[in-house]
């Protein structure tokens, strides 16, 4: 097949939750755009997005203590909750979009009600719990959160945890019952049945191995078919690099101006996952500590019910760790190979600045499977060794760059869209809060890609996304409407009696 057959309007590079979210939303605004994805591994959503890679946490800030933090004048900093929860509602309206137009079928498979929590132990933090929750309250994203230091009632809402507590110290939770467990992995592979079924060439164990500009300022995919061994060559006018971990690399490739100064952090991550059914029976939450003094946010502690291939399941973790393959797939030179002239200053001052990091990942490295157990004790204090067995998650690169803040090398926590000046084409780096803002992000590429597109595109994205371009949390009558809506349609009803 010659060159000039394999042009094509879009390619998307890697089968997660973002290519699928990116690709789903041009069928949608752009039917006629022929789409080609390219994924190394046999199917969709086996790395970063599958259910086990990650904590299926409807990232919606109603229990990450994180994203409220406490100001040098001991008031509560709630800005960064409300972004994050604002992101996370328009991912729920996409979803209930893509359900009532039947483009997916049965959202329980990927979305299912359960409370969310914050945990916490000893006066300061009890103290601190009480303010986050007072800061929240009158915003109507958190409606409906409760708060208690209330053994007994702590008894109703925990049993697990409360059982066998002979700890004096001070203990108290907030409980919002409208959060949400969601797999992730089941919803990537949605959409890619979805894409497929519209005509999207999905190429699975296709491995692409370099990008760069032709003389007509499309862009050259370099594809390896792992089966047959043979190089491929595909053109595209715009490409997505939604490789996880292995964005880093391929962006470097294209030689963007963009792609220069910018370095990545490999962060392994383990779960402890509970085989004794009436155990896993006991509890119903998703319970969120405090992330120790010294330990990155990526690595907050919380016990989990989760829905995976529909049964329930019991997580606690992750204990970070520490790896230099950028994906569970990867190379152990990943990390090497990754430092580049123009990127070597901001990794060796990341270096520097964050020993502390590495010092803390090696450790979770070195722990055993009892000192781990230990660490769950804090949260079940009868948990038994027997009852536990270990799951490697996956691997999360965060990204380094040169801030004004922060200044040379600075670590980011967040997730990043690093595309070209003419948007022909976009990576996207980074970590949590991920997936859970899959739509926020690829709509953010869509606007940096597509500006001449958007304003044809807008009536269609609001009766996808109702509330596009407007603040939910300014606009409580709209939130609870948009709230219930959805609820129905994504089967979450247990979510309404808090508007009851």
């Amino acid at each position: 097949m010659s060159n000039l057959q394999k042009k094509t309007d879009v390619i998307l590079i890697g089968a997660g939750v973002m290519s699928a979210t990116l690709g789903s939303l041009l069928k949608e605004l752009a039917p006629q755009w022929e789409i080609k994805v390219f994924e190394k591994l046999a199917n969709a959503g086996e790395e970063s997005s599958n259910e086990w890679n990650n904590a299926g946490t409807g990232h919606a800030a109603l229990c990450e203590l994180n994203y409220t933090s406490e100001k040098p004048d001991g008031s509560i900093d709630i800005s960064k909750a409300i972004k994050v929860n604002e992101q996370f509602q328009l991912s729920r309206q996409y979803w209930a979009y893509l359900v009532n137009s039947k483009l997916i079928r049965n959202p329980q498979d990927f979305i299912m009600p359960i409370p969310h929590m914050s945990l916490v132990q000893g006066e300061e933090n009890v103290a601190f719990l009480k303010k986050r929750l007072e800061a929240l309250s009158d915003n109507p994203l958190f409606e409906g959160m409760e708060f208690s230091d209330d053994p007994k009632k702590l008894k109703e809402w925990i049993p697990l945890i409360m059982e066998g507590r002979t700890s004096n110290e001070p203990i108290a939770a907030t409980k919002i019952d409208s959060g949400t467990d969601v797999n992730f992995g089941s919803l990537t592979r949605m959409l890619f049945d979805h894409l497929e079924s519209q005509n999207v060439e999905i190429n699975y164990k296709h491995s692409v191995e370099n990008i760069k500009r032709t003389s007509d300022g499309s862009w050259e995919v370099k594809v390896h078919n792992i089966d047959s061994g043979k190089m491929e060559y595909h053109t595209a006018k715009f490409v997505f690099i939604g490789g996880g971990g292995g964005s880093l690399h391929l962006l470097q490739k294209t030689g963007i101006p963009e792609s220069k100064h910018i370095g990545g952090f490999p962060v392994s991550g383990l779960f402890m996952v509970c085989n004794n059914p009436e155990v896993v029976a006991k509890h119903h939450a998703k319970v969120y500590g405090k992330a120790k003094v010294g330990a990155p946010p990526m690595s907050v502690p919380h016990l989990d019910t989760r829905y995976i291939d529909n049964q329930k399941t019991l997580l606690f973790g992750p204990f970070a760790g520490f790896s230099p393959k950028f994906l569970k797939t990867g190379s152990m030179f990943d990390l090497v190979t990754s430092v580049k002239p123009n990127n070597l200053l901001t990794m060796l001052a990341a270096g520097a600045k964050e020993m502390s990091l590495t010092k803390y990942l090696i450790q979770q490295v070195m722990l055993s499977k009892e000192q781990r157990m230990e660490e769950l004790r804090e949260f079940i204090p009868n948990a038994k060794s027997d009852d536990w067995d270990l799951v490697v998650a996956g691997q999360r690169v965060q990204v380094i760059k040169d801030t004004e803040a922060g200044g040379k090398g600075t670590l980011q926590f967040g997730t990043e869209v690093v595309s070209s000046t003419d948007g022909s084409i976009a990576a996207l780096l980074g970590a949590s809060p991920g997936a859970s803002t899959a739509v926020h992000v690829m709509l953010e590429v869509l606007e940096k890609c597509f500006p001449q597109h958007m304003k044809e595109w807008e009536e269609k994205i609001k009766e996808m996304i109702p509330s596009y371009g407007v603040s939910l949390s300014d606009n409580r009558e709209l939130f609870q409407e948009i709230h219930t809506s959805t609820a129905h349609a994504l089967g979450l009803i247990e979510k309404e009696l808090a508007y009851s």
